[in-house]
């Protein structure tokens, strides 16, 4: 199902796509729904029963009769714990294998799609809909399972009992109980515009506590605590009147609402038995007993039916949020083309371009890496060296020219074959909850612990890990927050050292650390790109002085290349960016 789901998914109606995503529960789901009708039968069955017992109490029936319906009723209530039993684990089963099987879904398309897209969608909004929308769709589902099979059945067993047992009750029971059910979500309505009303005003307050937490450094500062507070207490004033006007509504609708229900009941139980009395339509006094309990129990069904309505529009609004991501058609295609055995190095640009929509990020680029050379991308903000870089990556495609890997297009080629002979070590280092050994293994099994040991010692990183208590099975804590921004590098630089790279993309590796860590991370660098194509961007360019060539860029294409000592000499570009650091 997961597998085919991110690609069968094209916009259709969201019911459809529910249809879709239990298609694999189809039996389970109909054996719910027989277990929840046999179960649910008391119920309906009990006002009818009922009125057999009054009708033989009044009349005098034989005792036998009182006993047979007392059994029926008593054998159907204990079946309803091994039923109920039944149908939790047939139909919650269902909707809980049909959750995780759209988180994977979305999981599986979010891995698919390209740094494009995850660059303009937020990673929090990706989160809401992998946890959120996707509990929204399980709680929907539930909920109108158990409330609308429970209304159904209700409706449908209390009528067919009417219509067979006094059918001229029917035309009363189809005019009467729908109106009743109607007037009560009116009065519903008016009591969900002040629920929102009230739920903005809470909001509102957690903005206003967020903001003042997160302003005490400034507030304390400046001697501003009254001022914070008044502002908290204004909107903590309107969430009490707003609290107060709701509580006062939901007291009226209450008792409204209860007071309209028993009226009406009152109403129908002194109608039927005028009717019975006087005979008006042979009806017993048992069946003025089952019609009066059916009037409230079929109103109450009725009213359950037309409160899902708010409820399955949330559901189905979450699955059209989901689709978002399954229909998403920003993919990075792979199938079907060349898979990369082995990477020798060597990087070809041919008047290469690149554009983000109308803006041009790369224009004419030709640029030659050979095996082994390490290039230096220098320039100001804007000239489009971490572009080259997310070329070289795969993460964005050329929308001009081309790019040779070893002479072969990478447009042809499985870009996720290619990058296992790739390493990055971004700016920041990026971190997950877990071991020293983790991350620096991260994807890769059974790795001896000697080698990890090797690579953390040819990253410099050894020296504060042989310190640290558990030492490689140090927790780093949620993006590696227990450890220093050096730390972290170190750790980045041995993953990606561990892999025994070809093409080694170093992404202004130093840019944020102090001078001991960047003297350490320097050392270790000049370990990692021994022998490998590297292609590297650096805001200081003292870290650079020892490239192969050094590319300075602007406005997208190249403007100087040379070693670091021929740039110097020209007196051009670089050396203009170079005496302005020294200054």
């Amino acid at each position: 199902m997961v597998g085919a789901l991110d690609h069968r998914y094209r916009g259709e109606h969201p019911t459809r796509t529910l249809a879709y995503l239990f298609r694999e529960d189809r039996l389970s789901l109909l054996v719910a729904v027989f277990a929840f009708l046999f179960k649910h039968s008391p119920t309906w069955l009990l006002p009818l029963i009922t009125a057999n017992v009054v009708d033989i109490v009044v009349g005098h029936g034989p005792i036998a009769h009182l006993w047979v319906n007392a059994g029926v009723l008593l054998v159907l209530l204990l079946l309803n714990y091994p039923l109920h039993l039944l149908y939790v684990r047939c139909l919650h089963g269902a909707i809980r294998r049909m959750g995780t099987n759209l988180r994977s879904a979305l999981c599986r398309r979010m891995q698919q799609l390209s740094i494009g897209y995850h660059s303009r969608v937020s990673a929090a909004v990706l989160q809401t809909k992998v946890i959120r929308d996707v509990e929204s769709v399980e709680q929907t589902s539930q909920q109108a399972a158990d409330m609308g099979l429970s209304a159904l059945t209700m409706l449908a067993g209390g009528l067919v009992v009417i219509a067979v047992r006094v059918p001229a009750a029917m035309p009363v029971f189809l005019v009467v109980v729908p109106t009743a059910a109607l007037l009560v979500m009116r009065m519903r309505t008016r009591l969900r515009d002040d629920n929102e009303s009230f739920r903005r005003e809470v909001e509102q307050l957690s903005t206003r506590v967020s903001e003042m937490t997160t302003l005490i450094p400034i507030t304390r500062a400046h001697g501003l605590e009254q001022d914070a507070l008044h502002r908290v207490d204004g909107t903590l004033t309107k969430v009490l009147r707003k609290g107060l006007r709701l509580d006062l509504l939901n007291g009226s609708f209450g008792a409204l609402a209860w007071i309209l229900l028993n009226t009406l009941g009152v109403v129908f139980l002194a109608g039927s038995a005028l009717v019975a009395y006087y005979q008006v339509i042979p009806i017993t006094a048992g069946d003025v007993v089952m019609l009066t309990t059916f009037f409230a129990t079929l109103t109450s069904a009725v009213t359950s039916l037309l409160s899902l309505t708010p409820v399955i529009s949330k559901g189905l609004a979450s699955v059209r949020s989901i689709g978002e991501v399954l229909q998403a058609p920003d993919l990075e295609h792979n199938a079907g083309k060349e898979q990369v055995a082995s990477v020798g190095g060597e990087i070809e640009f041919r008047d290469v371009g690149f554009s983000y929509g109308e803006d041009s990020a790369v224009t004419g680029f030709n640029l030659t890496v050979a095996p082994g050379e390490t290039i230096a991308l220098v320039g100001p903000s804007g000239a489009g060296k971490s572009t080259v870089l997310n070329l070289v990556i795969g993460f964005v495609r050329p929308t001009s020219g081309r790019i040779l890997l070893d002479g072969r297009d990478m447009e042809t080629l499985d870009l996720r074959t290619y990058r296992r002979f790739l390493s990055v070590v971004p700016q920041e280092s990026i971190l997950f909850e877990g071991s020293i050994r983790e991350n620096v293994t991260y994807g890769m099994a059974d790795v001896p612990s000697d080698r990890v040991r090797q690579a953390l010692q040819d990253a410099n990183a050894l020296e504060f890990i042989d310190r640290l208590p558990a030492g490689l099975d140090t927790v780093v804590g949620e993006r590696g927050a227990r450890l220093s921004g050096g730390q972290r590098q170190r750790l980045a630089i041995a993953r990606a050292l561990i892999r025994d790279p070809r093409v080694l993309i170093l992404d202004e590796a130093t840019s944020a650390l102090d001078t001991r860590s960047e003297a350490l991370i320097q050392e270790a660098l000049t370990r990692l790109v021994a022998g490998r194509t590297v292609l590297v961007v650096a805001h200081r360019l003292s870290t650079i002085r020892g490239a192969d060539r050094i590319v300075v860029m602007r406005e997208g294409g190249i403007q100087e290349t040379g070693t670091h000592d021929e740039l110097m000499r020209l007196r051009g570009a670089y050396a203009g960016l170079r005496g302005a650091q020294l200054a």
